[in-house]
């Protein structure tokens, strides 16, 4: 279960406060007591370390780890139906997440250093896709295949015992759930119990941390870092969730002093391949894994990825299939008058813009035959008026793509990881639409 060869190696890094990995245990098998019976546990732990106790106990107990993309009232409502007789575990009470709740002791004294073994084919969580692009579905991991998959990326990324592992992303998703919690126990590194989200936290949570230390980020997050002074230095940066500008990838080196890598993945196969985006555009495919297209659909297979698996994205195979470019997702691909764009490249031009903080294109669900694609963007500019984006996108893009209209707001419904899910967008374009009330 867990990769530290004795009880005296540091686990985690806890307020900044080193936490061994005997008392690590000692916390999972007293969890572990107090858990229910059940077979499945939805882990809404903001603590990073508790989140990790908790997925271990339930690990000890034969539960499976339910990790929905949200807390809202439909999202639990199909975790019931999905899991009947689920519990939950969390920080805090969460009145509105109708399950029962268990809570769990932790902080006894260390016992005795025996680490439980865990049967490689034992599911131990279920993902959900993110519902970006349609309604979430479920994937079901394996104890096996997820450590072969963290076995590969700590070999890529060079991660082991003595380096510590940051996160701006939360534990839930399928990106921090791998790289911040299952890569230190599967590697022997060091997890760190928060989540800084603000640059002057990941400045603190770096400065606290020793080195050599990885963050794991999202362009999202990265680029507010960058633009809010002078970062803090460390080892190496790691991005996923949303395509990373080459420009950003260079300027996050060039202040940090890191090597910024890039992940690319999804909740159906995890952690596929990697590339550093500062020096090349080629991915490289983790060992044993090989992509391909076959009947022009991108496929995953090899490796930890069980079995043929489709990929959402346009993908260039180059020689063996080793390495590959990505062209964006099959879903994000527009055609308007004849023209073919993706929404990624249209949006990275719209960010790419001084003065713009935040923005998003939004292809808006056309109806009748005659129906005409318009493309509208949401854009976060304080210091610029719709007019003046606009102006500025008709020298980045082919006019067929300029959004009509271009909708200014104060922020974007994001969700903690950086991805903007399809239905929050399709709400925002309907307030647009909707005419301010009159007074009387």
């Amino acid at each position: 279960m867990l990769a530290h060869t004795d009880g005296d190696a540091v686990a985690a890094w806890r307020r900044g406060q080193r936490v061994n990995a005997s008392q690590l245990l000692t916390d999972v098998m007293a969890a572990a007591r107090a858990m229910p019976q059940s077979t499945h546990v939805l882990n809404l732990c903001a603590d990073r370390y508790r989140f990790t106790v908790a997925l271990l106990a339930a690990m000890v107990r034969g539960q499976i780890t339910l990790l929905p993309p949200g807390t809202t009232p439909n999202m639990i409502a199909s975790m019931r139906a999905f899991a009947p007789g689920a519990y939950y575990v969390s920080d805090e009470m969460q009145p509105e997440v109708d399950l029962p709740r268990c809570e769990f002791p932790e902080g006894g004294a260390p016992a005795a250093w025996e680490v439980p073994a865990i049967d490689a084919g034992q599911a131990v969580a279920c993902l959900f896709t993110s519902g970006s692009t349609g309604e979430p579905q479920p994937y079901l991991k394996t104890w096996g295949n997820m450590v072969l998959d963290m076995q590969g990326e700590a070999k890529r990324l060079g991660v082991g015992p003595g380096h510590s592992i940051l996160g701006t992303v939360p534990p839930q998703h399928m990106y921090g759930f791998e790289s911040t919690v299952l890569l230190p126990i599967v590697s022997g590194a060091a997890l760190t119990s928060g989540r800084p989200y603000y640059p002057a936290d990941i400045d603190a949570a770096i400065a606290r941390t020793p080195a050599p230390c990885v963050l794991f980020t999202t362009p999202f997050h990265l680029r507010a870092w960058m633009e809010s002074g002078d970062p803090e230095r460390l080892e190496t940066i790691v991005s996923a969730t949303a395509p990373l500008s080459v420009g950003l990838a260079r300027r996050a080196e060039e202040r940090t002093g890191a090597r910024v890598l890039e992940i690319y993945g999804c909740t159906e196969t995890g952690q596929v391949a990697t590339r550093r985006t500062a020096q090349s555009a080629e991915w490289e495919t983790i060992e044993g894994v090989c992509i391909y297209n076959e009947s022009g659909q991108a496929m995953a297979s090899g490796g930890h990825v069980e079995s043929p698996t489709p990929l959402q994205d346009v993908i260039e195979i180059v020689g063996d299939g080793s390495r590959f470019i990505l062209h964006g997702r099959t879903a994000d691909m527009v055609n308007v008058a004849g023209k073919r764009n993706s929404l990624g490249y249209l949006n990275h031009q719209l960010t790419s813009i001084a003065g713009v903080d935040d923005g998003a294109f939004y292809v808006p669900d056309e109806t009748g035959e005659d129906a005409v694609t318009r493309l509208t963007a949401f854009v976060v500019a304080p210091a610029l008026s719709a007019a003046q984006v606009l102006e500025r996108l008709r020298a980045l893009i082919d006019p067929a793509f300029l959004p009509r209209p271009v909708v200014m707001v104060e922020s974007l419904p994001r969700a903690p990881t950086g991805k903007l899910p399809r239905e929050a967008l399709r709400a925002l374009a309907a307030r647009a639409r909707t005419p301010p009330s009159k007074g009387p």
